[in-house]
């Protein structure tokens, strides 16, 4: 792979790393030699990247040629858009409050290069950062206001870098270099890289280590060499020709940042990052149902104006639910009309929107596994012991659940076949798990959820390993699609 250091004026730049070349803008936009060079990767130090100048332009041109280019436009464009930038500084703040708690004064400013500080006692930090806004040299500024808040980041040039830093820098550089660029695999086998997003630490993770097993060997007859990856890998997303998440997915969350990095380079992925906005915000999912006329429980979308009315609407007991609940966490029970107004209250403090919706007692969930609007499993999750959900949480927050039966999709009711594969079908064209409940001869939708369980002895217990190969075929497909192949 050829690395490139594209500046303002190479006879003006003052660091020295190994084994890449440092050329000119003006030489890298014009030149036929650099676009006509495959597979380099292009590190953008120009000392602007405003719209339309040099800078800009050599980030554009580099992923318009097929280079990998650091900043990207999309790393440029988030630095741009304070809402993006929130949701970042959102996500660092306890990693912000743990680090510069110490400080006394109020504003401090981290230099950050190639994901390295100076500062040791702050390289965590700078490495979250980097992985945020990936740009070779960036400066990130805090300012405290009752608490240490991200004010800004900013890309800087080598110019204003102390002089003293400089062979920092160039170690950070080749640290960088020898850590994270990945050498060539030989292709005697494997057609096409699939990179496996999980978190080895996850508590309930949506697919347990055999199940991971199991999607690597389906991956591996079709010609996809797959490699296990985590959140430390972030910036490697655009080496591999798909991306198949298996961690429990947020929008708030590195998962949502992982989809959109890979649908921003083009690359096929599961789960998309417009399923996963979708999905994991329970207020769409009831806008959505109505506007489809899919039959639910009776629900609400709660708001300050109407919280009296939840109670006389719904009856007692009903459910309140967070918008962005997973797992039932953010799902309650309230059987009094007290309780129903002091747990709104507390919830519109935070949030502008709740859900409601009227207590519908089963014995089980039906779910079904819903890939490319086709039926893939069926199965009946049955209520955890002694309790109204399938999921049980202690006091210490371990999970229990109810057991599972699966069965063919043939013999599961006709109507929760065809209701999951609308309800799904509404949301997207990758892979979900849709639950409903029956009551008497009547089937209710309660949600789509991206990135569905599929656990080796229970959703695979009717297909076997046809299951994770339908699901691996679908990957395939798109990479082909992708590629024009």
């Amino acid at each position: 792979m050829s690395r490139l250091f594209v500046v303002n004026n190479p006879k003006n730049w003052p660091l020295h790393v190994p084994g890449v070349k440092v050329v000119s803008a003006r030489s890298y936009l014009t030149d036929a030699e650099y676009s006509d060079i495959e597979n380099a990767k292009v590190y953008n130090l120009c000392r602007s990247y405003r719209y339309m100048s040099s800078g800009y332009y050599v980030s554009l041109l580099a992923e318009a040629r097929g280079h990998r280019a650091i900043p990207s436009i999309m790393t440029l464009q988030d630095m741009r858009q304070d809402a993006i930038f929130r949701i970042r500084s959102e996500d660092l703040d306890e990693l912000i409050q743990r680090n510069l708690s110490h400080l006394k004064a109020s504003k401090y400013q981290l230099g950050i290069y190639f994901g390295r500080t100076v500062a040791r006692r702050y390289d965590k930090l700078a490495k979250e950062l980097f992985s945020y806004f990936e740009a070779p040299l960036l400066r990130a500024q805090f300012v405290y206001r009752k608490k240490w808040e991200l004010d800004q980041v900013f890309t800087i040039a080598v110019s204003d870098i102390p002089d003293w830093q400089r062979p920092f820098v160039v170690h950070a550089a080749e640290d960088y270099f020898r850590r994270y660029e990945r050498k060539p695999r030989a292709r005697k086998r494997f057609r096409y890289d699939l990179a496996i997003l999980y978190n080895p630490d996850e508590g309930a993770p949506p697919s347990d280590p055999r199940a991971l097993r199991k999607f690597s060997k389906a991956a591996e007859t079709l010609g996809m060499e797959t490699e296990m990856i985590t959140r430390e890998d972030y910036r490697r997303v655009a080496e591999f020709d798909a991306l198949f998440i298996r961690e429990t997915t947020a929008v708030n969350h590195h998962t949502y940042r992982f989809a959109r990095r890979a649908a921003a380079e083009g690359l096929p992925v599961i789960d998309d990052p417009e399923s996963i906005i979708r999905c994991t915000n329970k207020v769409y999912m009831a806008e959505m149902f109505d506007r489809y006329k899919l039959a639910t429980p009776k629900t609400m979308i709660v708001h300050k104006d109407n919280a009296s009315q939840v109670a006389d609407e719904l009856k007692l007991p009903c459910v309140v639910k967070q918008p962005d609940s997973s797992f039932s966490q953010g799902v309650v029970k309230l059987k009094t009309r007290g309780e129903l107004n002091d747990e709104i209250a507390r919830r519109l403090e935070s949030s502008d929107l709740l859900i409601a919706q009227e207590f519908m007692p089963t014995d089980f969930d039906w779910r079904v596994g819903v890939l490319e609007g086709k039926a893939l499993y069926v199965c009946r999750y049955f209520m955890a012991h002694r309790h109204w959900q399938i999921l049980k949480r202690n006091t210490r927050g371990a999970l229990t659940s109810g057991r599972v039966e699966p069965l063919k999709v043939a013999r599961a009711p006709r109507e929760v076949v065809r209701l999951a594969v609308a309800a799904a079908s509404a949301v997207g064209d990758g892979l979900y798990g849709v639950d409903l409940k029956q009551r008497g001869d009547s089937f209710y939708v309660i949600e789509v959820n991206d990135n569905p369980s599929i656990e080796a002895g229970y959703e695979d217990s009717v297909l076997g390993d046809v299951l994770y190969t339908r699901i691996m075929k679908s990957l395939l497909r798109r990479i082909l699609e992708y590629k024009g192949a």
